[in-house]
């Protein structure tokens, strides 16, 4: 069936446009109606840009028409749409759809999703499009998906079934040589058996597992038939292929967070690796992560729902409670060798590399055979300079944000606004000496060069990119979530800075860092030694037993007694004194829900709302009538001209770190 298939209409003629403005004003979150001139009448389809007056603005803006009716809501009289921008569906009914839910979930607006949803026009790339339309057939084969159970899969397609898939934490070598995550391989074989039902959406947190992914699914799948819409894009290629996305023909769409949103009509699967991945957070309002735009997704198109992961999520470990959501593993048992070791040395060699004697043999003994990944928890030289006087941390004194090095022959800078510390000086006892605490990337390949004389030393971190290393013997260091993946995979893996990562304050630091160590450990090799450093008791109980998902149930129930997260849902409402405490008063009428705060912030201040996912809906609503009384309430007190006093509210629901400042 050809592309262009989904711009003709079979609605009967209709004389009524409901438009949903382009506005960030959450007064204007809602559908306006428009008369259609007789000019319009074939070109105003629902999905298409449109321009639209104002009639309080005095302005044209724009916006999308939504739907087309025969009457209109508003009983004036109604003004005419100033103009069919394109003849493109861009927004198609089931994006608008996902967009309004989640949007109303979220207590936020649906224009501000549309926003994310769908990238900004190419004039160019759309004419061509419509000269061209795409009508391409894939002839798909299904591949069975390894070590796994694969008519589990084909039952959950075929049923729209939902689940959580526990991966395995190895390597795979590809027809043409490369090597990429397992997950990646086994999310590529259920593609192909997804295809048959409909397209499929793929969703991963960074560039680096996309190129994972992307490279499994060219070696099962024709290259036309797979689609990538990501940030990194510029913008006609991501227009381009929305444009691919809006056909009849199944397709693999591949991407990042905002990929959820992407047009597929005939929807057979959503797969999401790596769930708990901070970067699937949606940094911008209303802040939905791509886990709960999936989840309603899933529901609304009722198809095929998979979260992999080596290590679950509570989130999805709730669901998986709840019978919401059915746990797989992998049909046969694989557990890394996993060594916990305390941070102490007695070798010399081990000593001068700073890390201990168990980690300085392993590396040792795996460096005749093949390349070692150390992980270490930040990049740059020092990660934290203190006063060598007091020992008070050394903070800008532009920002007070803390300073670092990023190398040893460069000046402290802070981490925060990048300034130089030019003339630096305590502000406990004004010293003007600096002490380095911590190794960061720079330093730890520093130390390690001089206690492996010979090897080579390859940074991968944010400043220096590293995908894909050799096989040959080499000493990798990498930041967490950024280590590359070698050839064969490592024959060790070091863990180092595992106190630290333990020591910071967040509700999540057990299972980031099991997260982070986990998919780390997944890049040895078969039967290489993985080296835990600095951590005991439950985390490295749960490593060494590989037992990831036990540790993820023991969390949850921990949360459900505290009442924290995912046990209940949370919303953060922070504005001014007033406005807050209205916000605050009105929700905790709601069902169990109560207030915590409000206390002060540099935003003014700041309350947080805990409430049963039965009352949802209700406190959303609630939380979002107060932010659009406060926007109207501002409107006014802006004409008359009292900007002092502005009144102001912000909402966003399911914080993932509601408890940090």
């Amino acid at each position: 069936m050809r592309c262009e298939a989904r711009l003709v209409s079979d609605m009967p003629a209709a004389s009524i446009a409901r438009v949903l403005l382009d506005s960030p004003l959450p007064q204007l979150d809602r559908l306006f109606d428009y008369r259609i001139p007789p000019q319009f009448a074939q070109a105003a389809l629902p999905g298409v840009r449109v321009r639209v007056p104002l009639r309080s603005a005095g302005r044209v803006a724009d916006g999308f028409l939504i739907d087309v009716v025969d009457e209109a809501d508003f009983s004036g009289a109604l003004s005419d749409l100033d103009s069919v921008v394109s003849p493109v569906p861009i927004l198609a009914k089931e994006v608008w759809d996902l967009a309004r839910s989640v949007a109303d979930r979220a207590a936020g607006s649906a224009s501000d999703v549309v926003r994310l949803a769908v990238p900004k026009r190419q004039v160019r790339v759309e004419k061509a499009w419509l000269e061209h339309p795409e009508a391409t057939q894939f002839d798909i084969q299904p591949v069975d998906v390894p070590d796994f159970d694969s008519a589990v899969f084909d039952a959950a397609i075929a049923g729209g079934g939902r689940l959580a898939v526990e991966a395995l934490p190895l390597g795979r070598q590809l027809p043409h040589g490369q090597w990429v995550g397992h997950w990646a391989v086994t999310l590529a074989a259920l593609t192909t058996r997804a295809l048959a039902h409909g397209s499929v959406i793929l969703a991963v947190p960074d560039y680096r597992d996309q190129d994972q992914l992307a490279a499994a699914l060219q070696a099962v799948l024709p290259a036309e038939a797979i689609v990538r819409l990501d940030a990194r894009q510029s913008n006609p290629d991501r227009y381009r292929g929305m444009l691919a996305c809006l056909g009849e023909t199944p397709r693999v769409i591949l991407g990042n967070r905002s990929v959820v949103y992407a047009p597929a009509h005939r929807l057979a699967l959503i797969g999401v690796w790596d769930d708990g991945d901070p970067l699937h957070c949606e940094p911008l309002a209303p802040y939905v992560q791509t886990r709960d735009a999936a989840l309603v997704r899933a529901q609304q198109q009722e198809c095929a729902l998979v979260f992999l992961a080596h290590s679950r999520s509570v989130e999805v470990q709730r669901l998986v409670a709840l019978n919401w959501l059915q746990p797989v593993g992998p049909a046969r048992a694989y557990s890394p060798k996993v060594i916990p070791t305390a941070g102490q040395s007695t070798d010399a060699a081990a000593q001068r590399a700073r890390i201990p004697s168990t980690a300085w043999r392993e590396a040792k003994a795996a460096l005749e055979h093949g390349p070692v990944l150390v992980q270490v928890a930040r990049p740059g030289y020092a990660p934290k300079l203190t006063c060598a006087s007091c020992a008070e941390e050394a903070r800008c004194t532009r920002c007070t944000g803390p300073l670092a090095l990023k190398s040893a022959d460069s000046r402290p800078a802070c981490r925060w606004c990048g300034a130089i510390a030019a003339q630096w000086s305590c502000s406990v006892c004004d010293g003007t000496d600096l002490r380095l605490v911590g190794q960061g990337t720079a330093r730890t390949a520093e130390d390690l060069g001089r206690a492996f004389p010979g090897v080579r030393v390859i940074l991968a971190d944010g400043d220096h990119p590293v995908q894909n290393v050799g096989a040959e013997p080499a000493l990798i260091i990498a930041t967490r979530g950024a280590e590359p993946v070698a050839s064969g995979g490592y024959r060790a893996v070091l863990l180092l800075d595992g106190e630290n990562m333990v020591a910071r304050e967040s509700l999540r630091v057990g299972e980031d860092c099991l997260r982070w160590w986990s998919n780390a450990i997944a890049l040895a090799a078969v039967g290489a030694p993985s080296v835990l450093v600095g951590v005991g008791g439950a985390l490295a109980s749960a490593l060494t037993t590989w037992r990831l998902p036990d540790y993820a149930a023991s969390e949850l129930n921990d949360r459900r007694r505290l009442r924290f997260p995912p046990a209940v849902r949370v919303a953060t409402v922070t504005g001014t004194a007033d406005a807050v405490e209205a916000a605050v008063a009105k929700a905790t009428q709601i069902g169990h829900t109560d207030g915590l705060g409000p206390v002060d912030t540099d935003d003014g201040v700041r309350a947080i709302l805990r409430f049963d996912y039965a009352d949802g809906p209700a406190v959303a609503t609630a939380l979002r009538a107060e932010v659009i009384l406060s926007a109207t309430r501002r409107r006014k007190l802006a004409a008359g001209g009292d900007r002092a006093t502005l009144p102001t509210l912000r909402v966003r629901c399911d914080d993932p770190e509601p408890f940090l400042e």
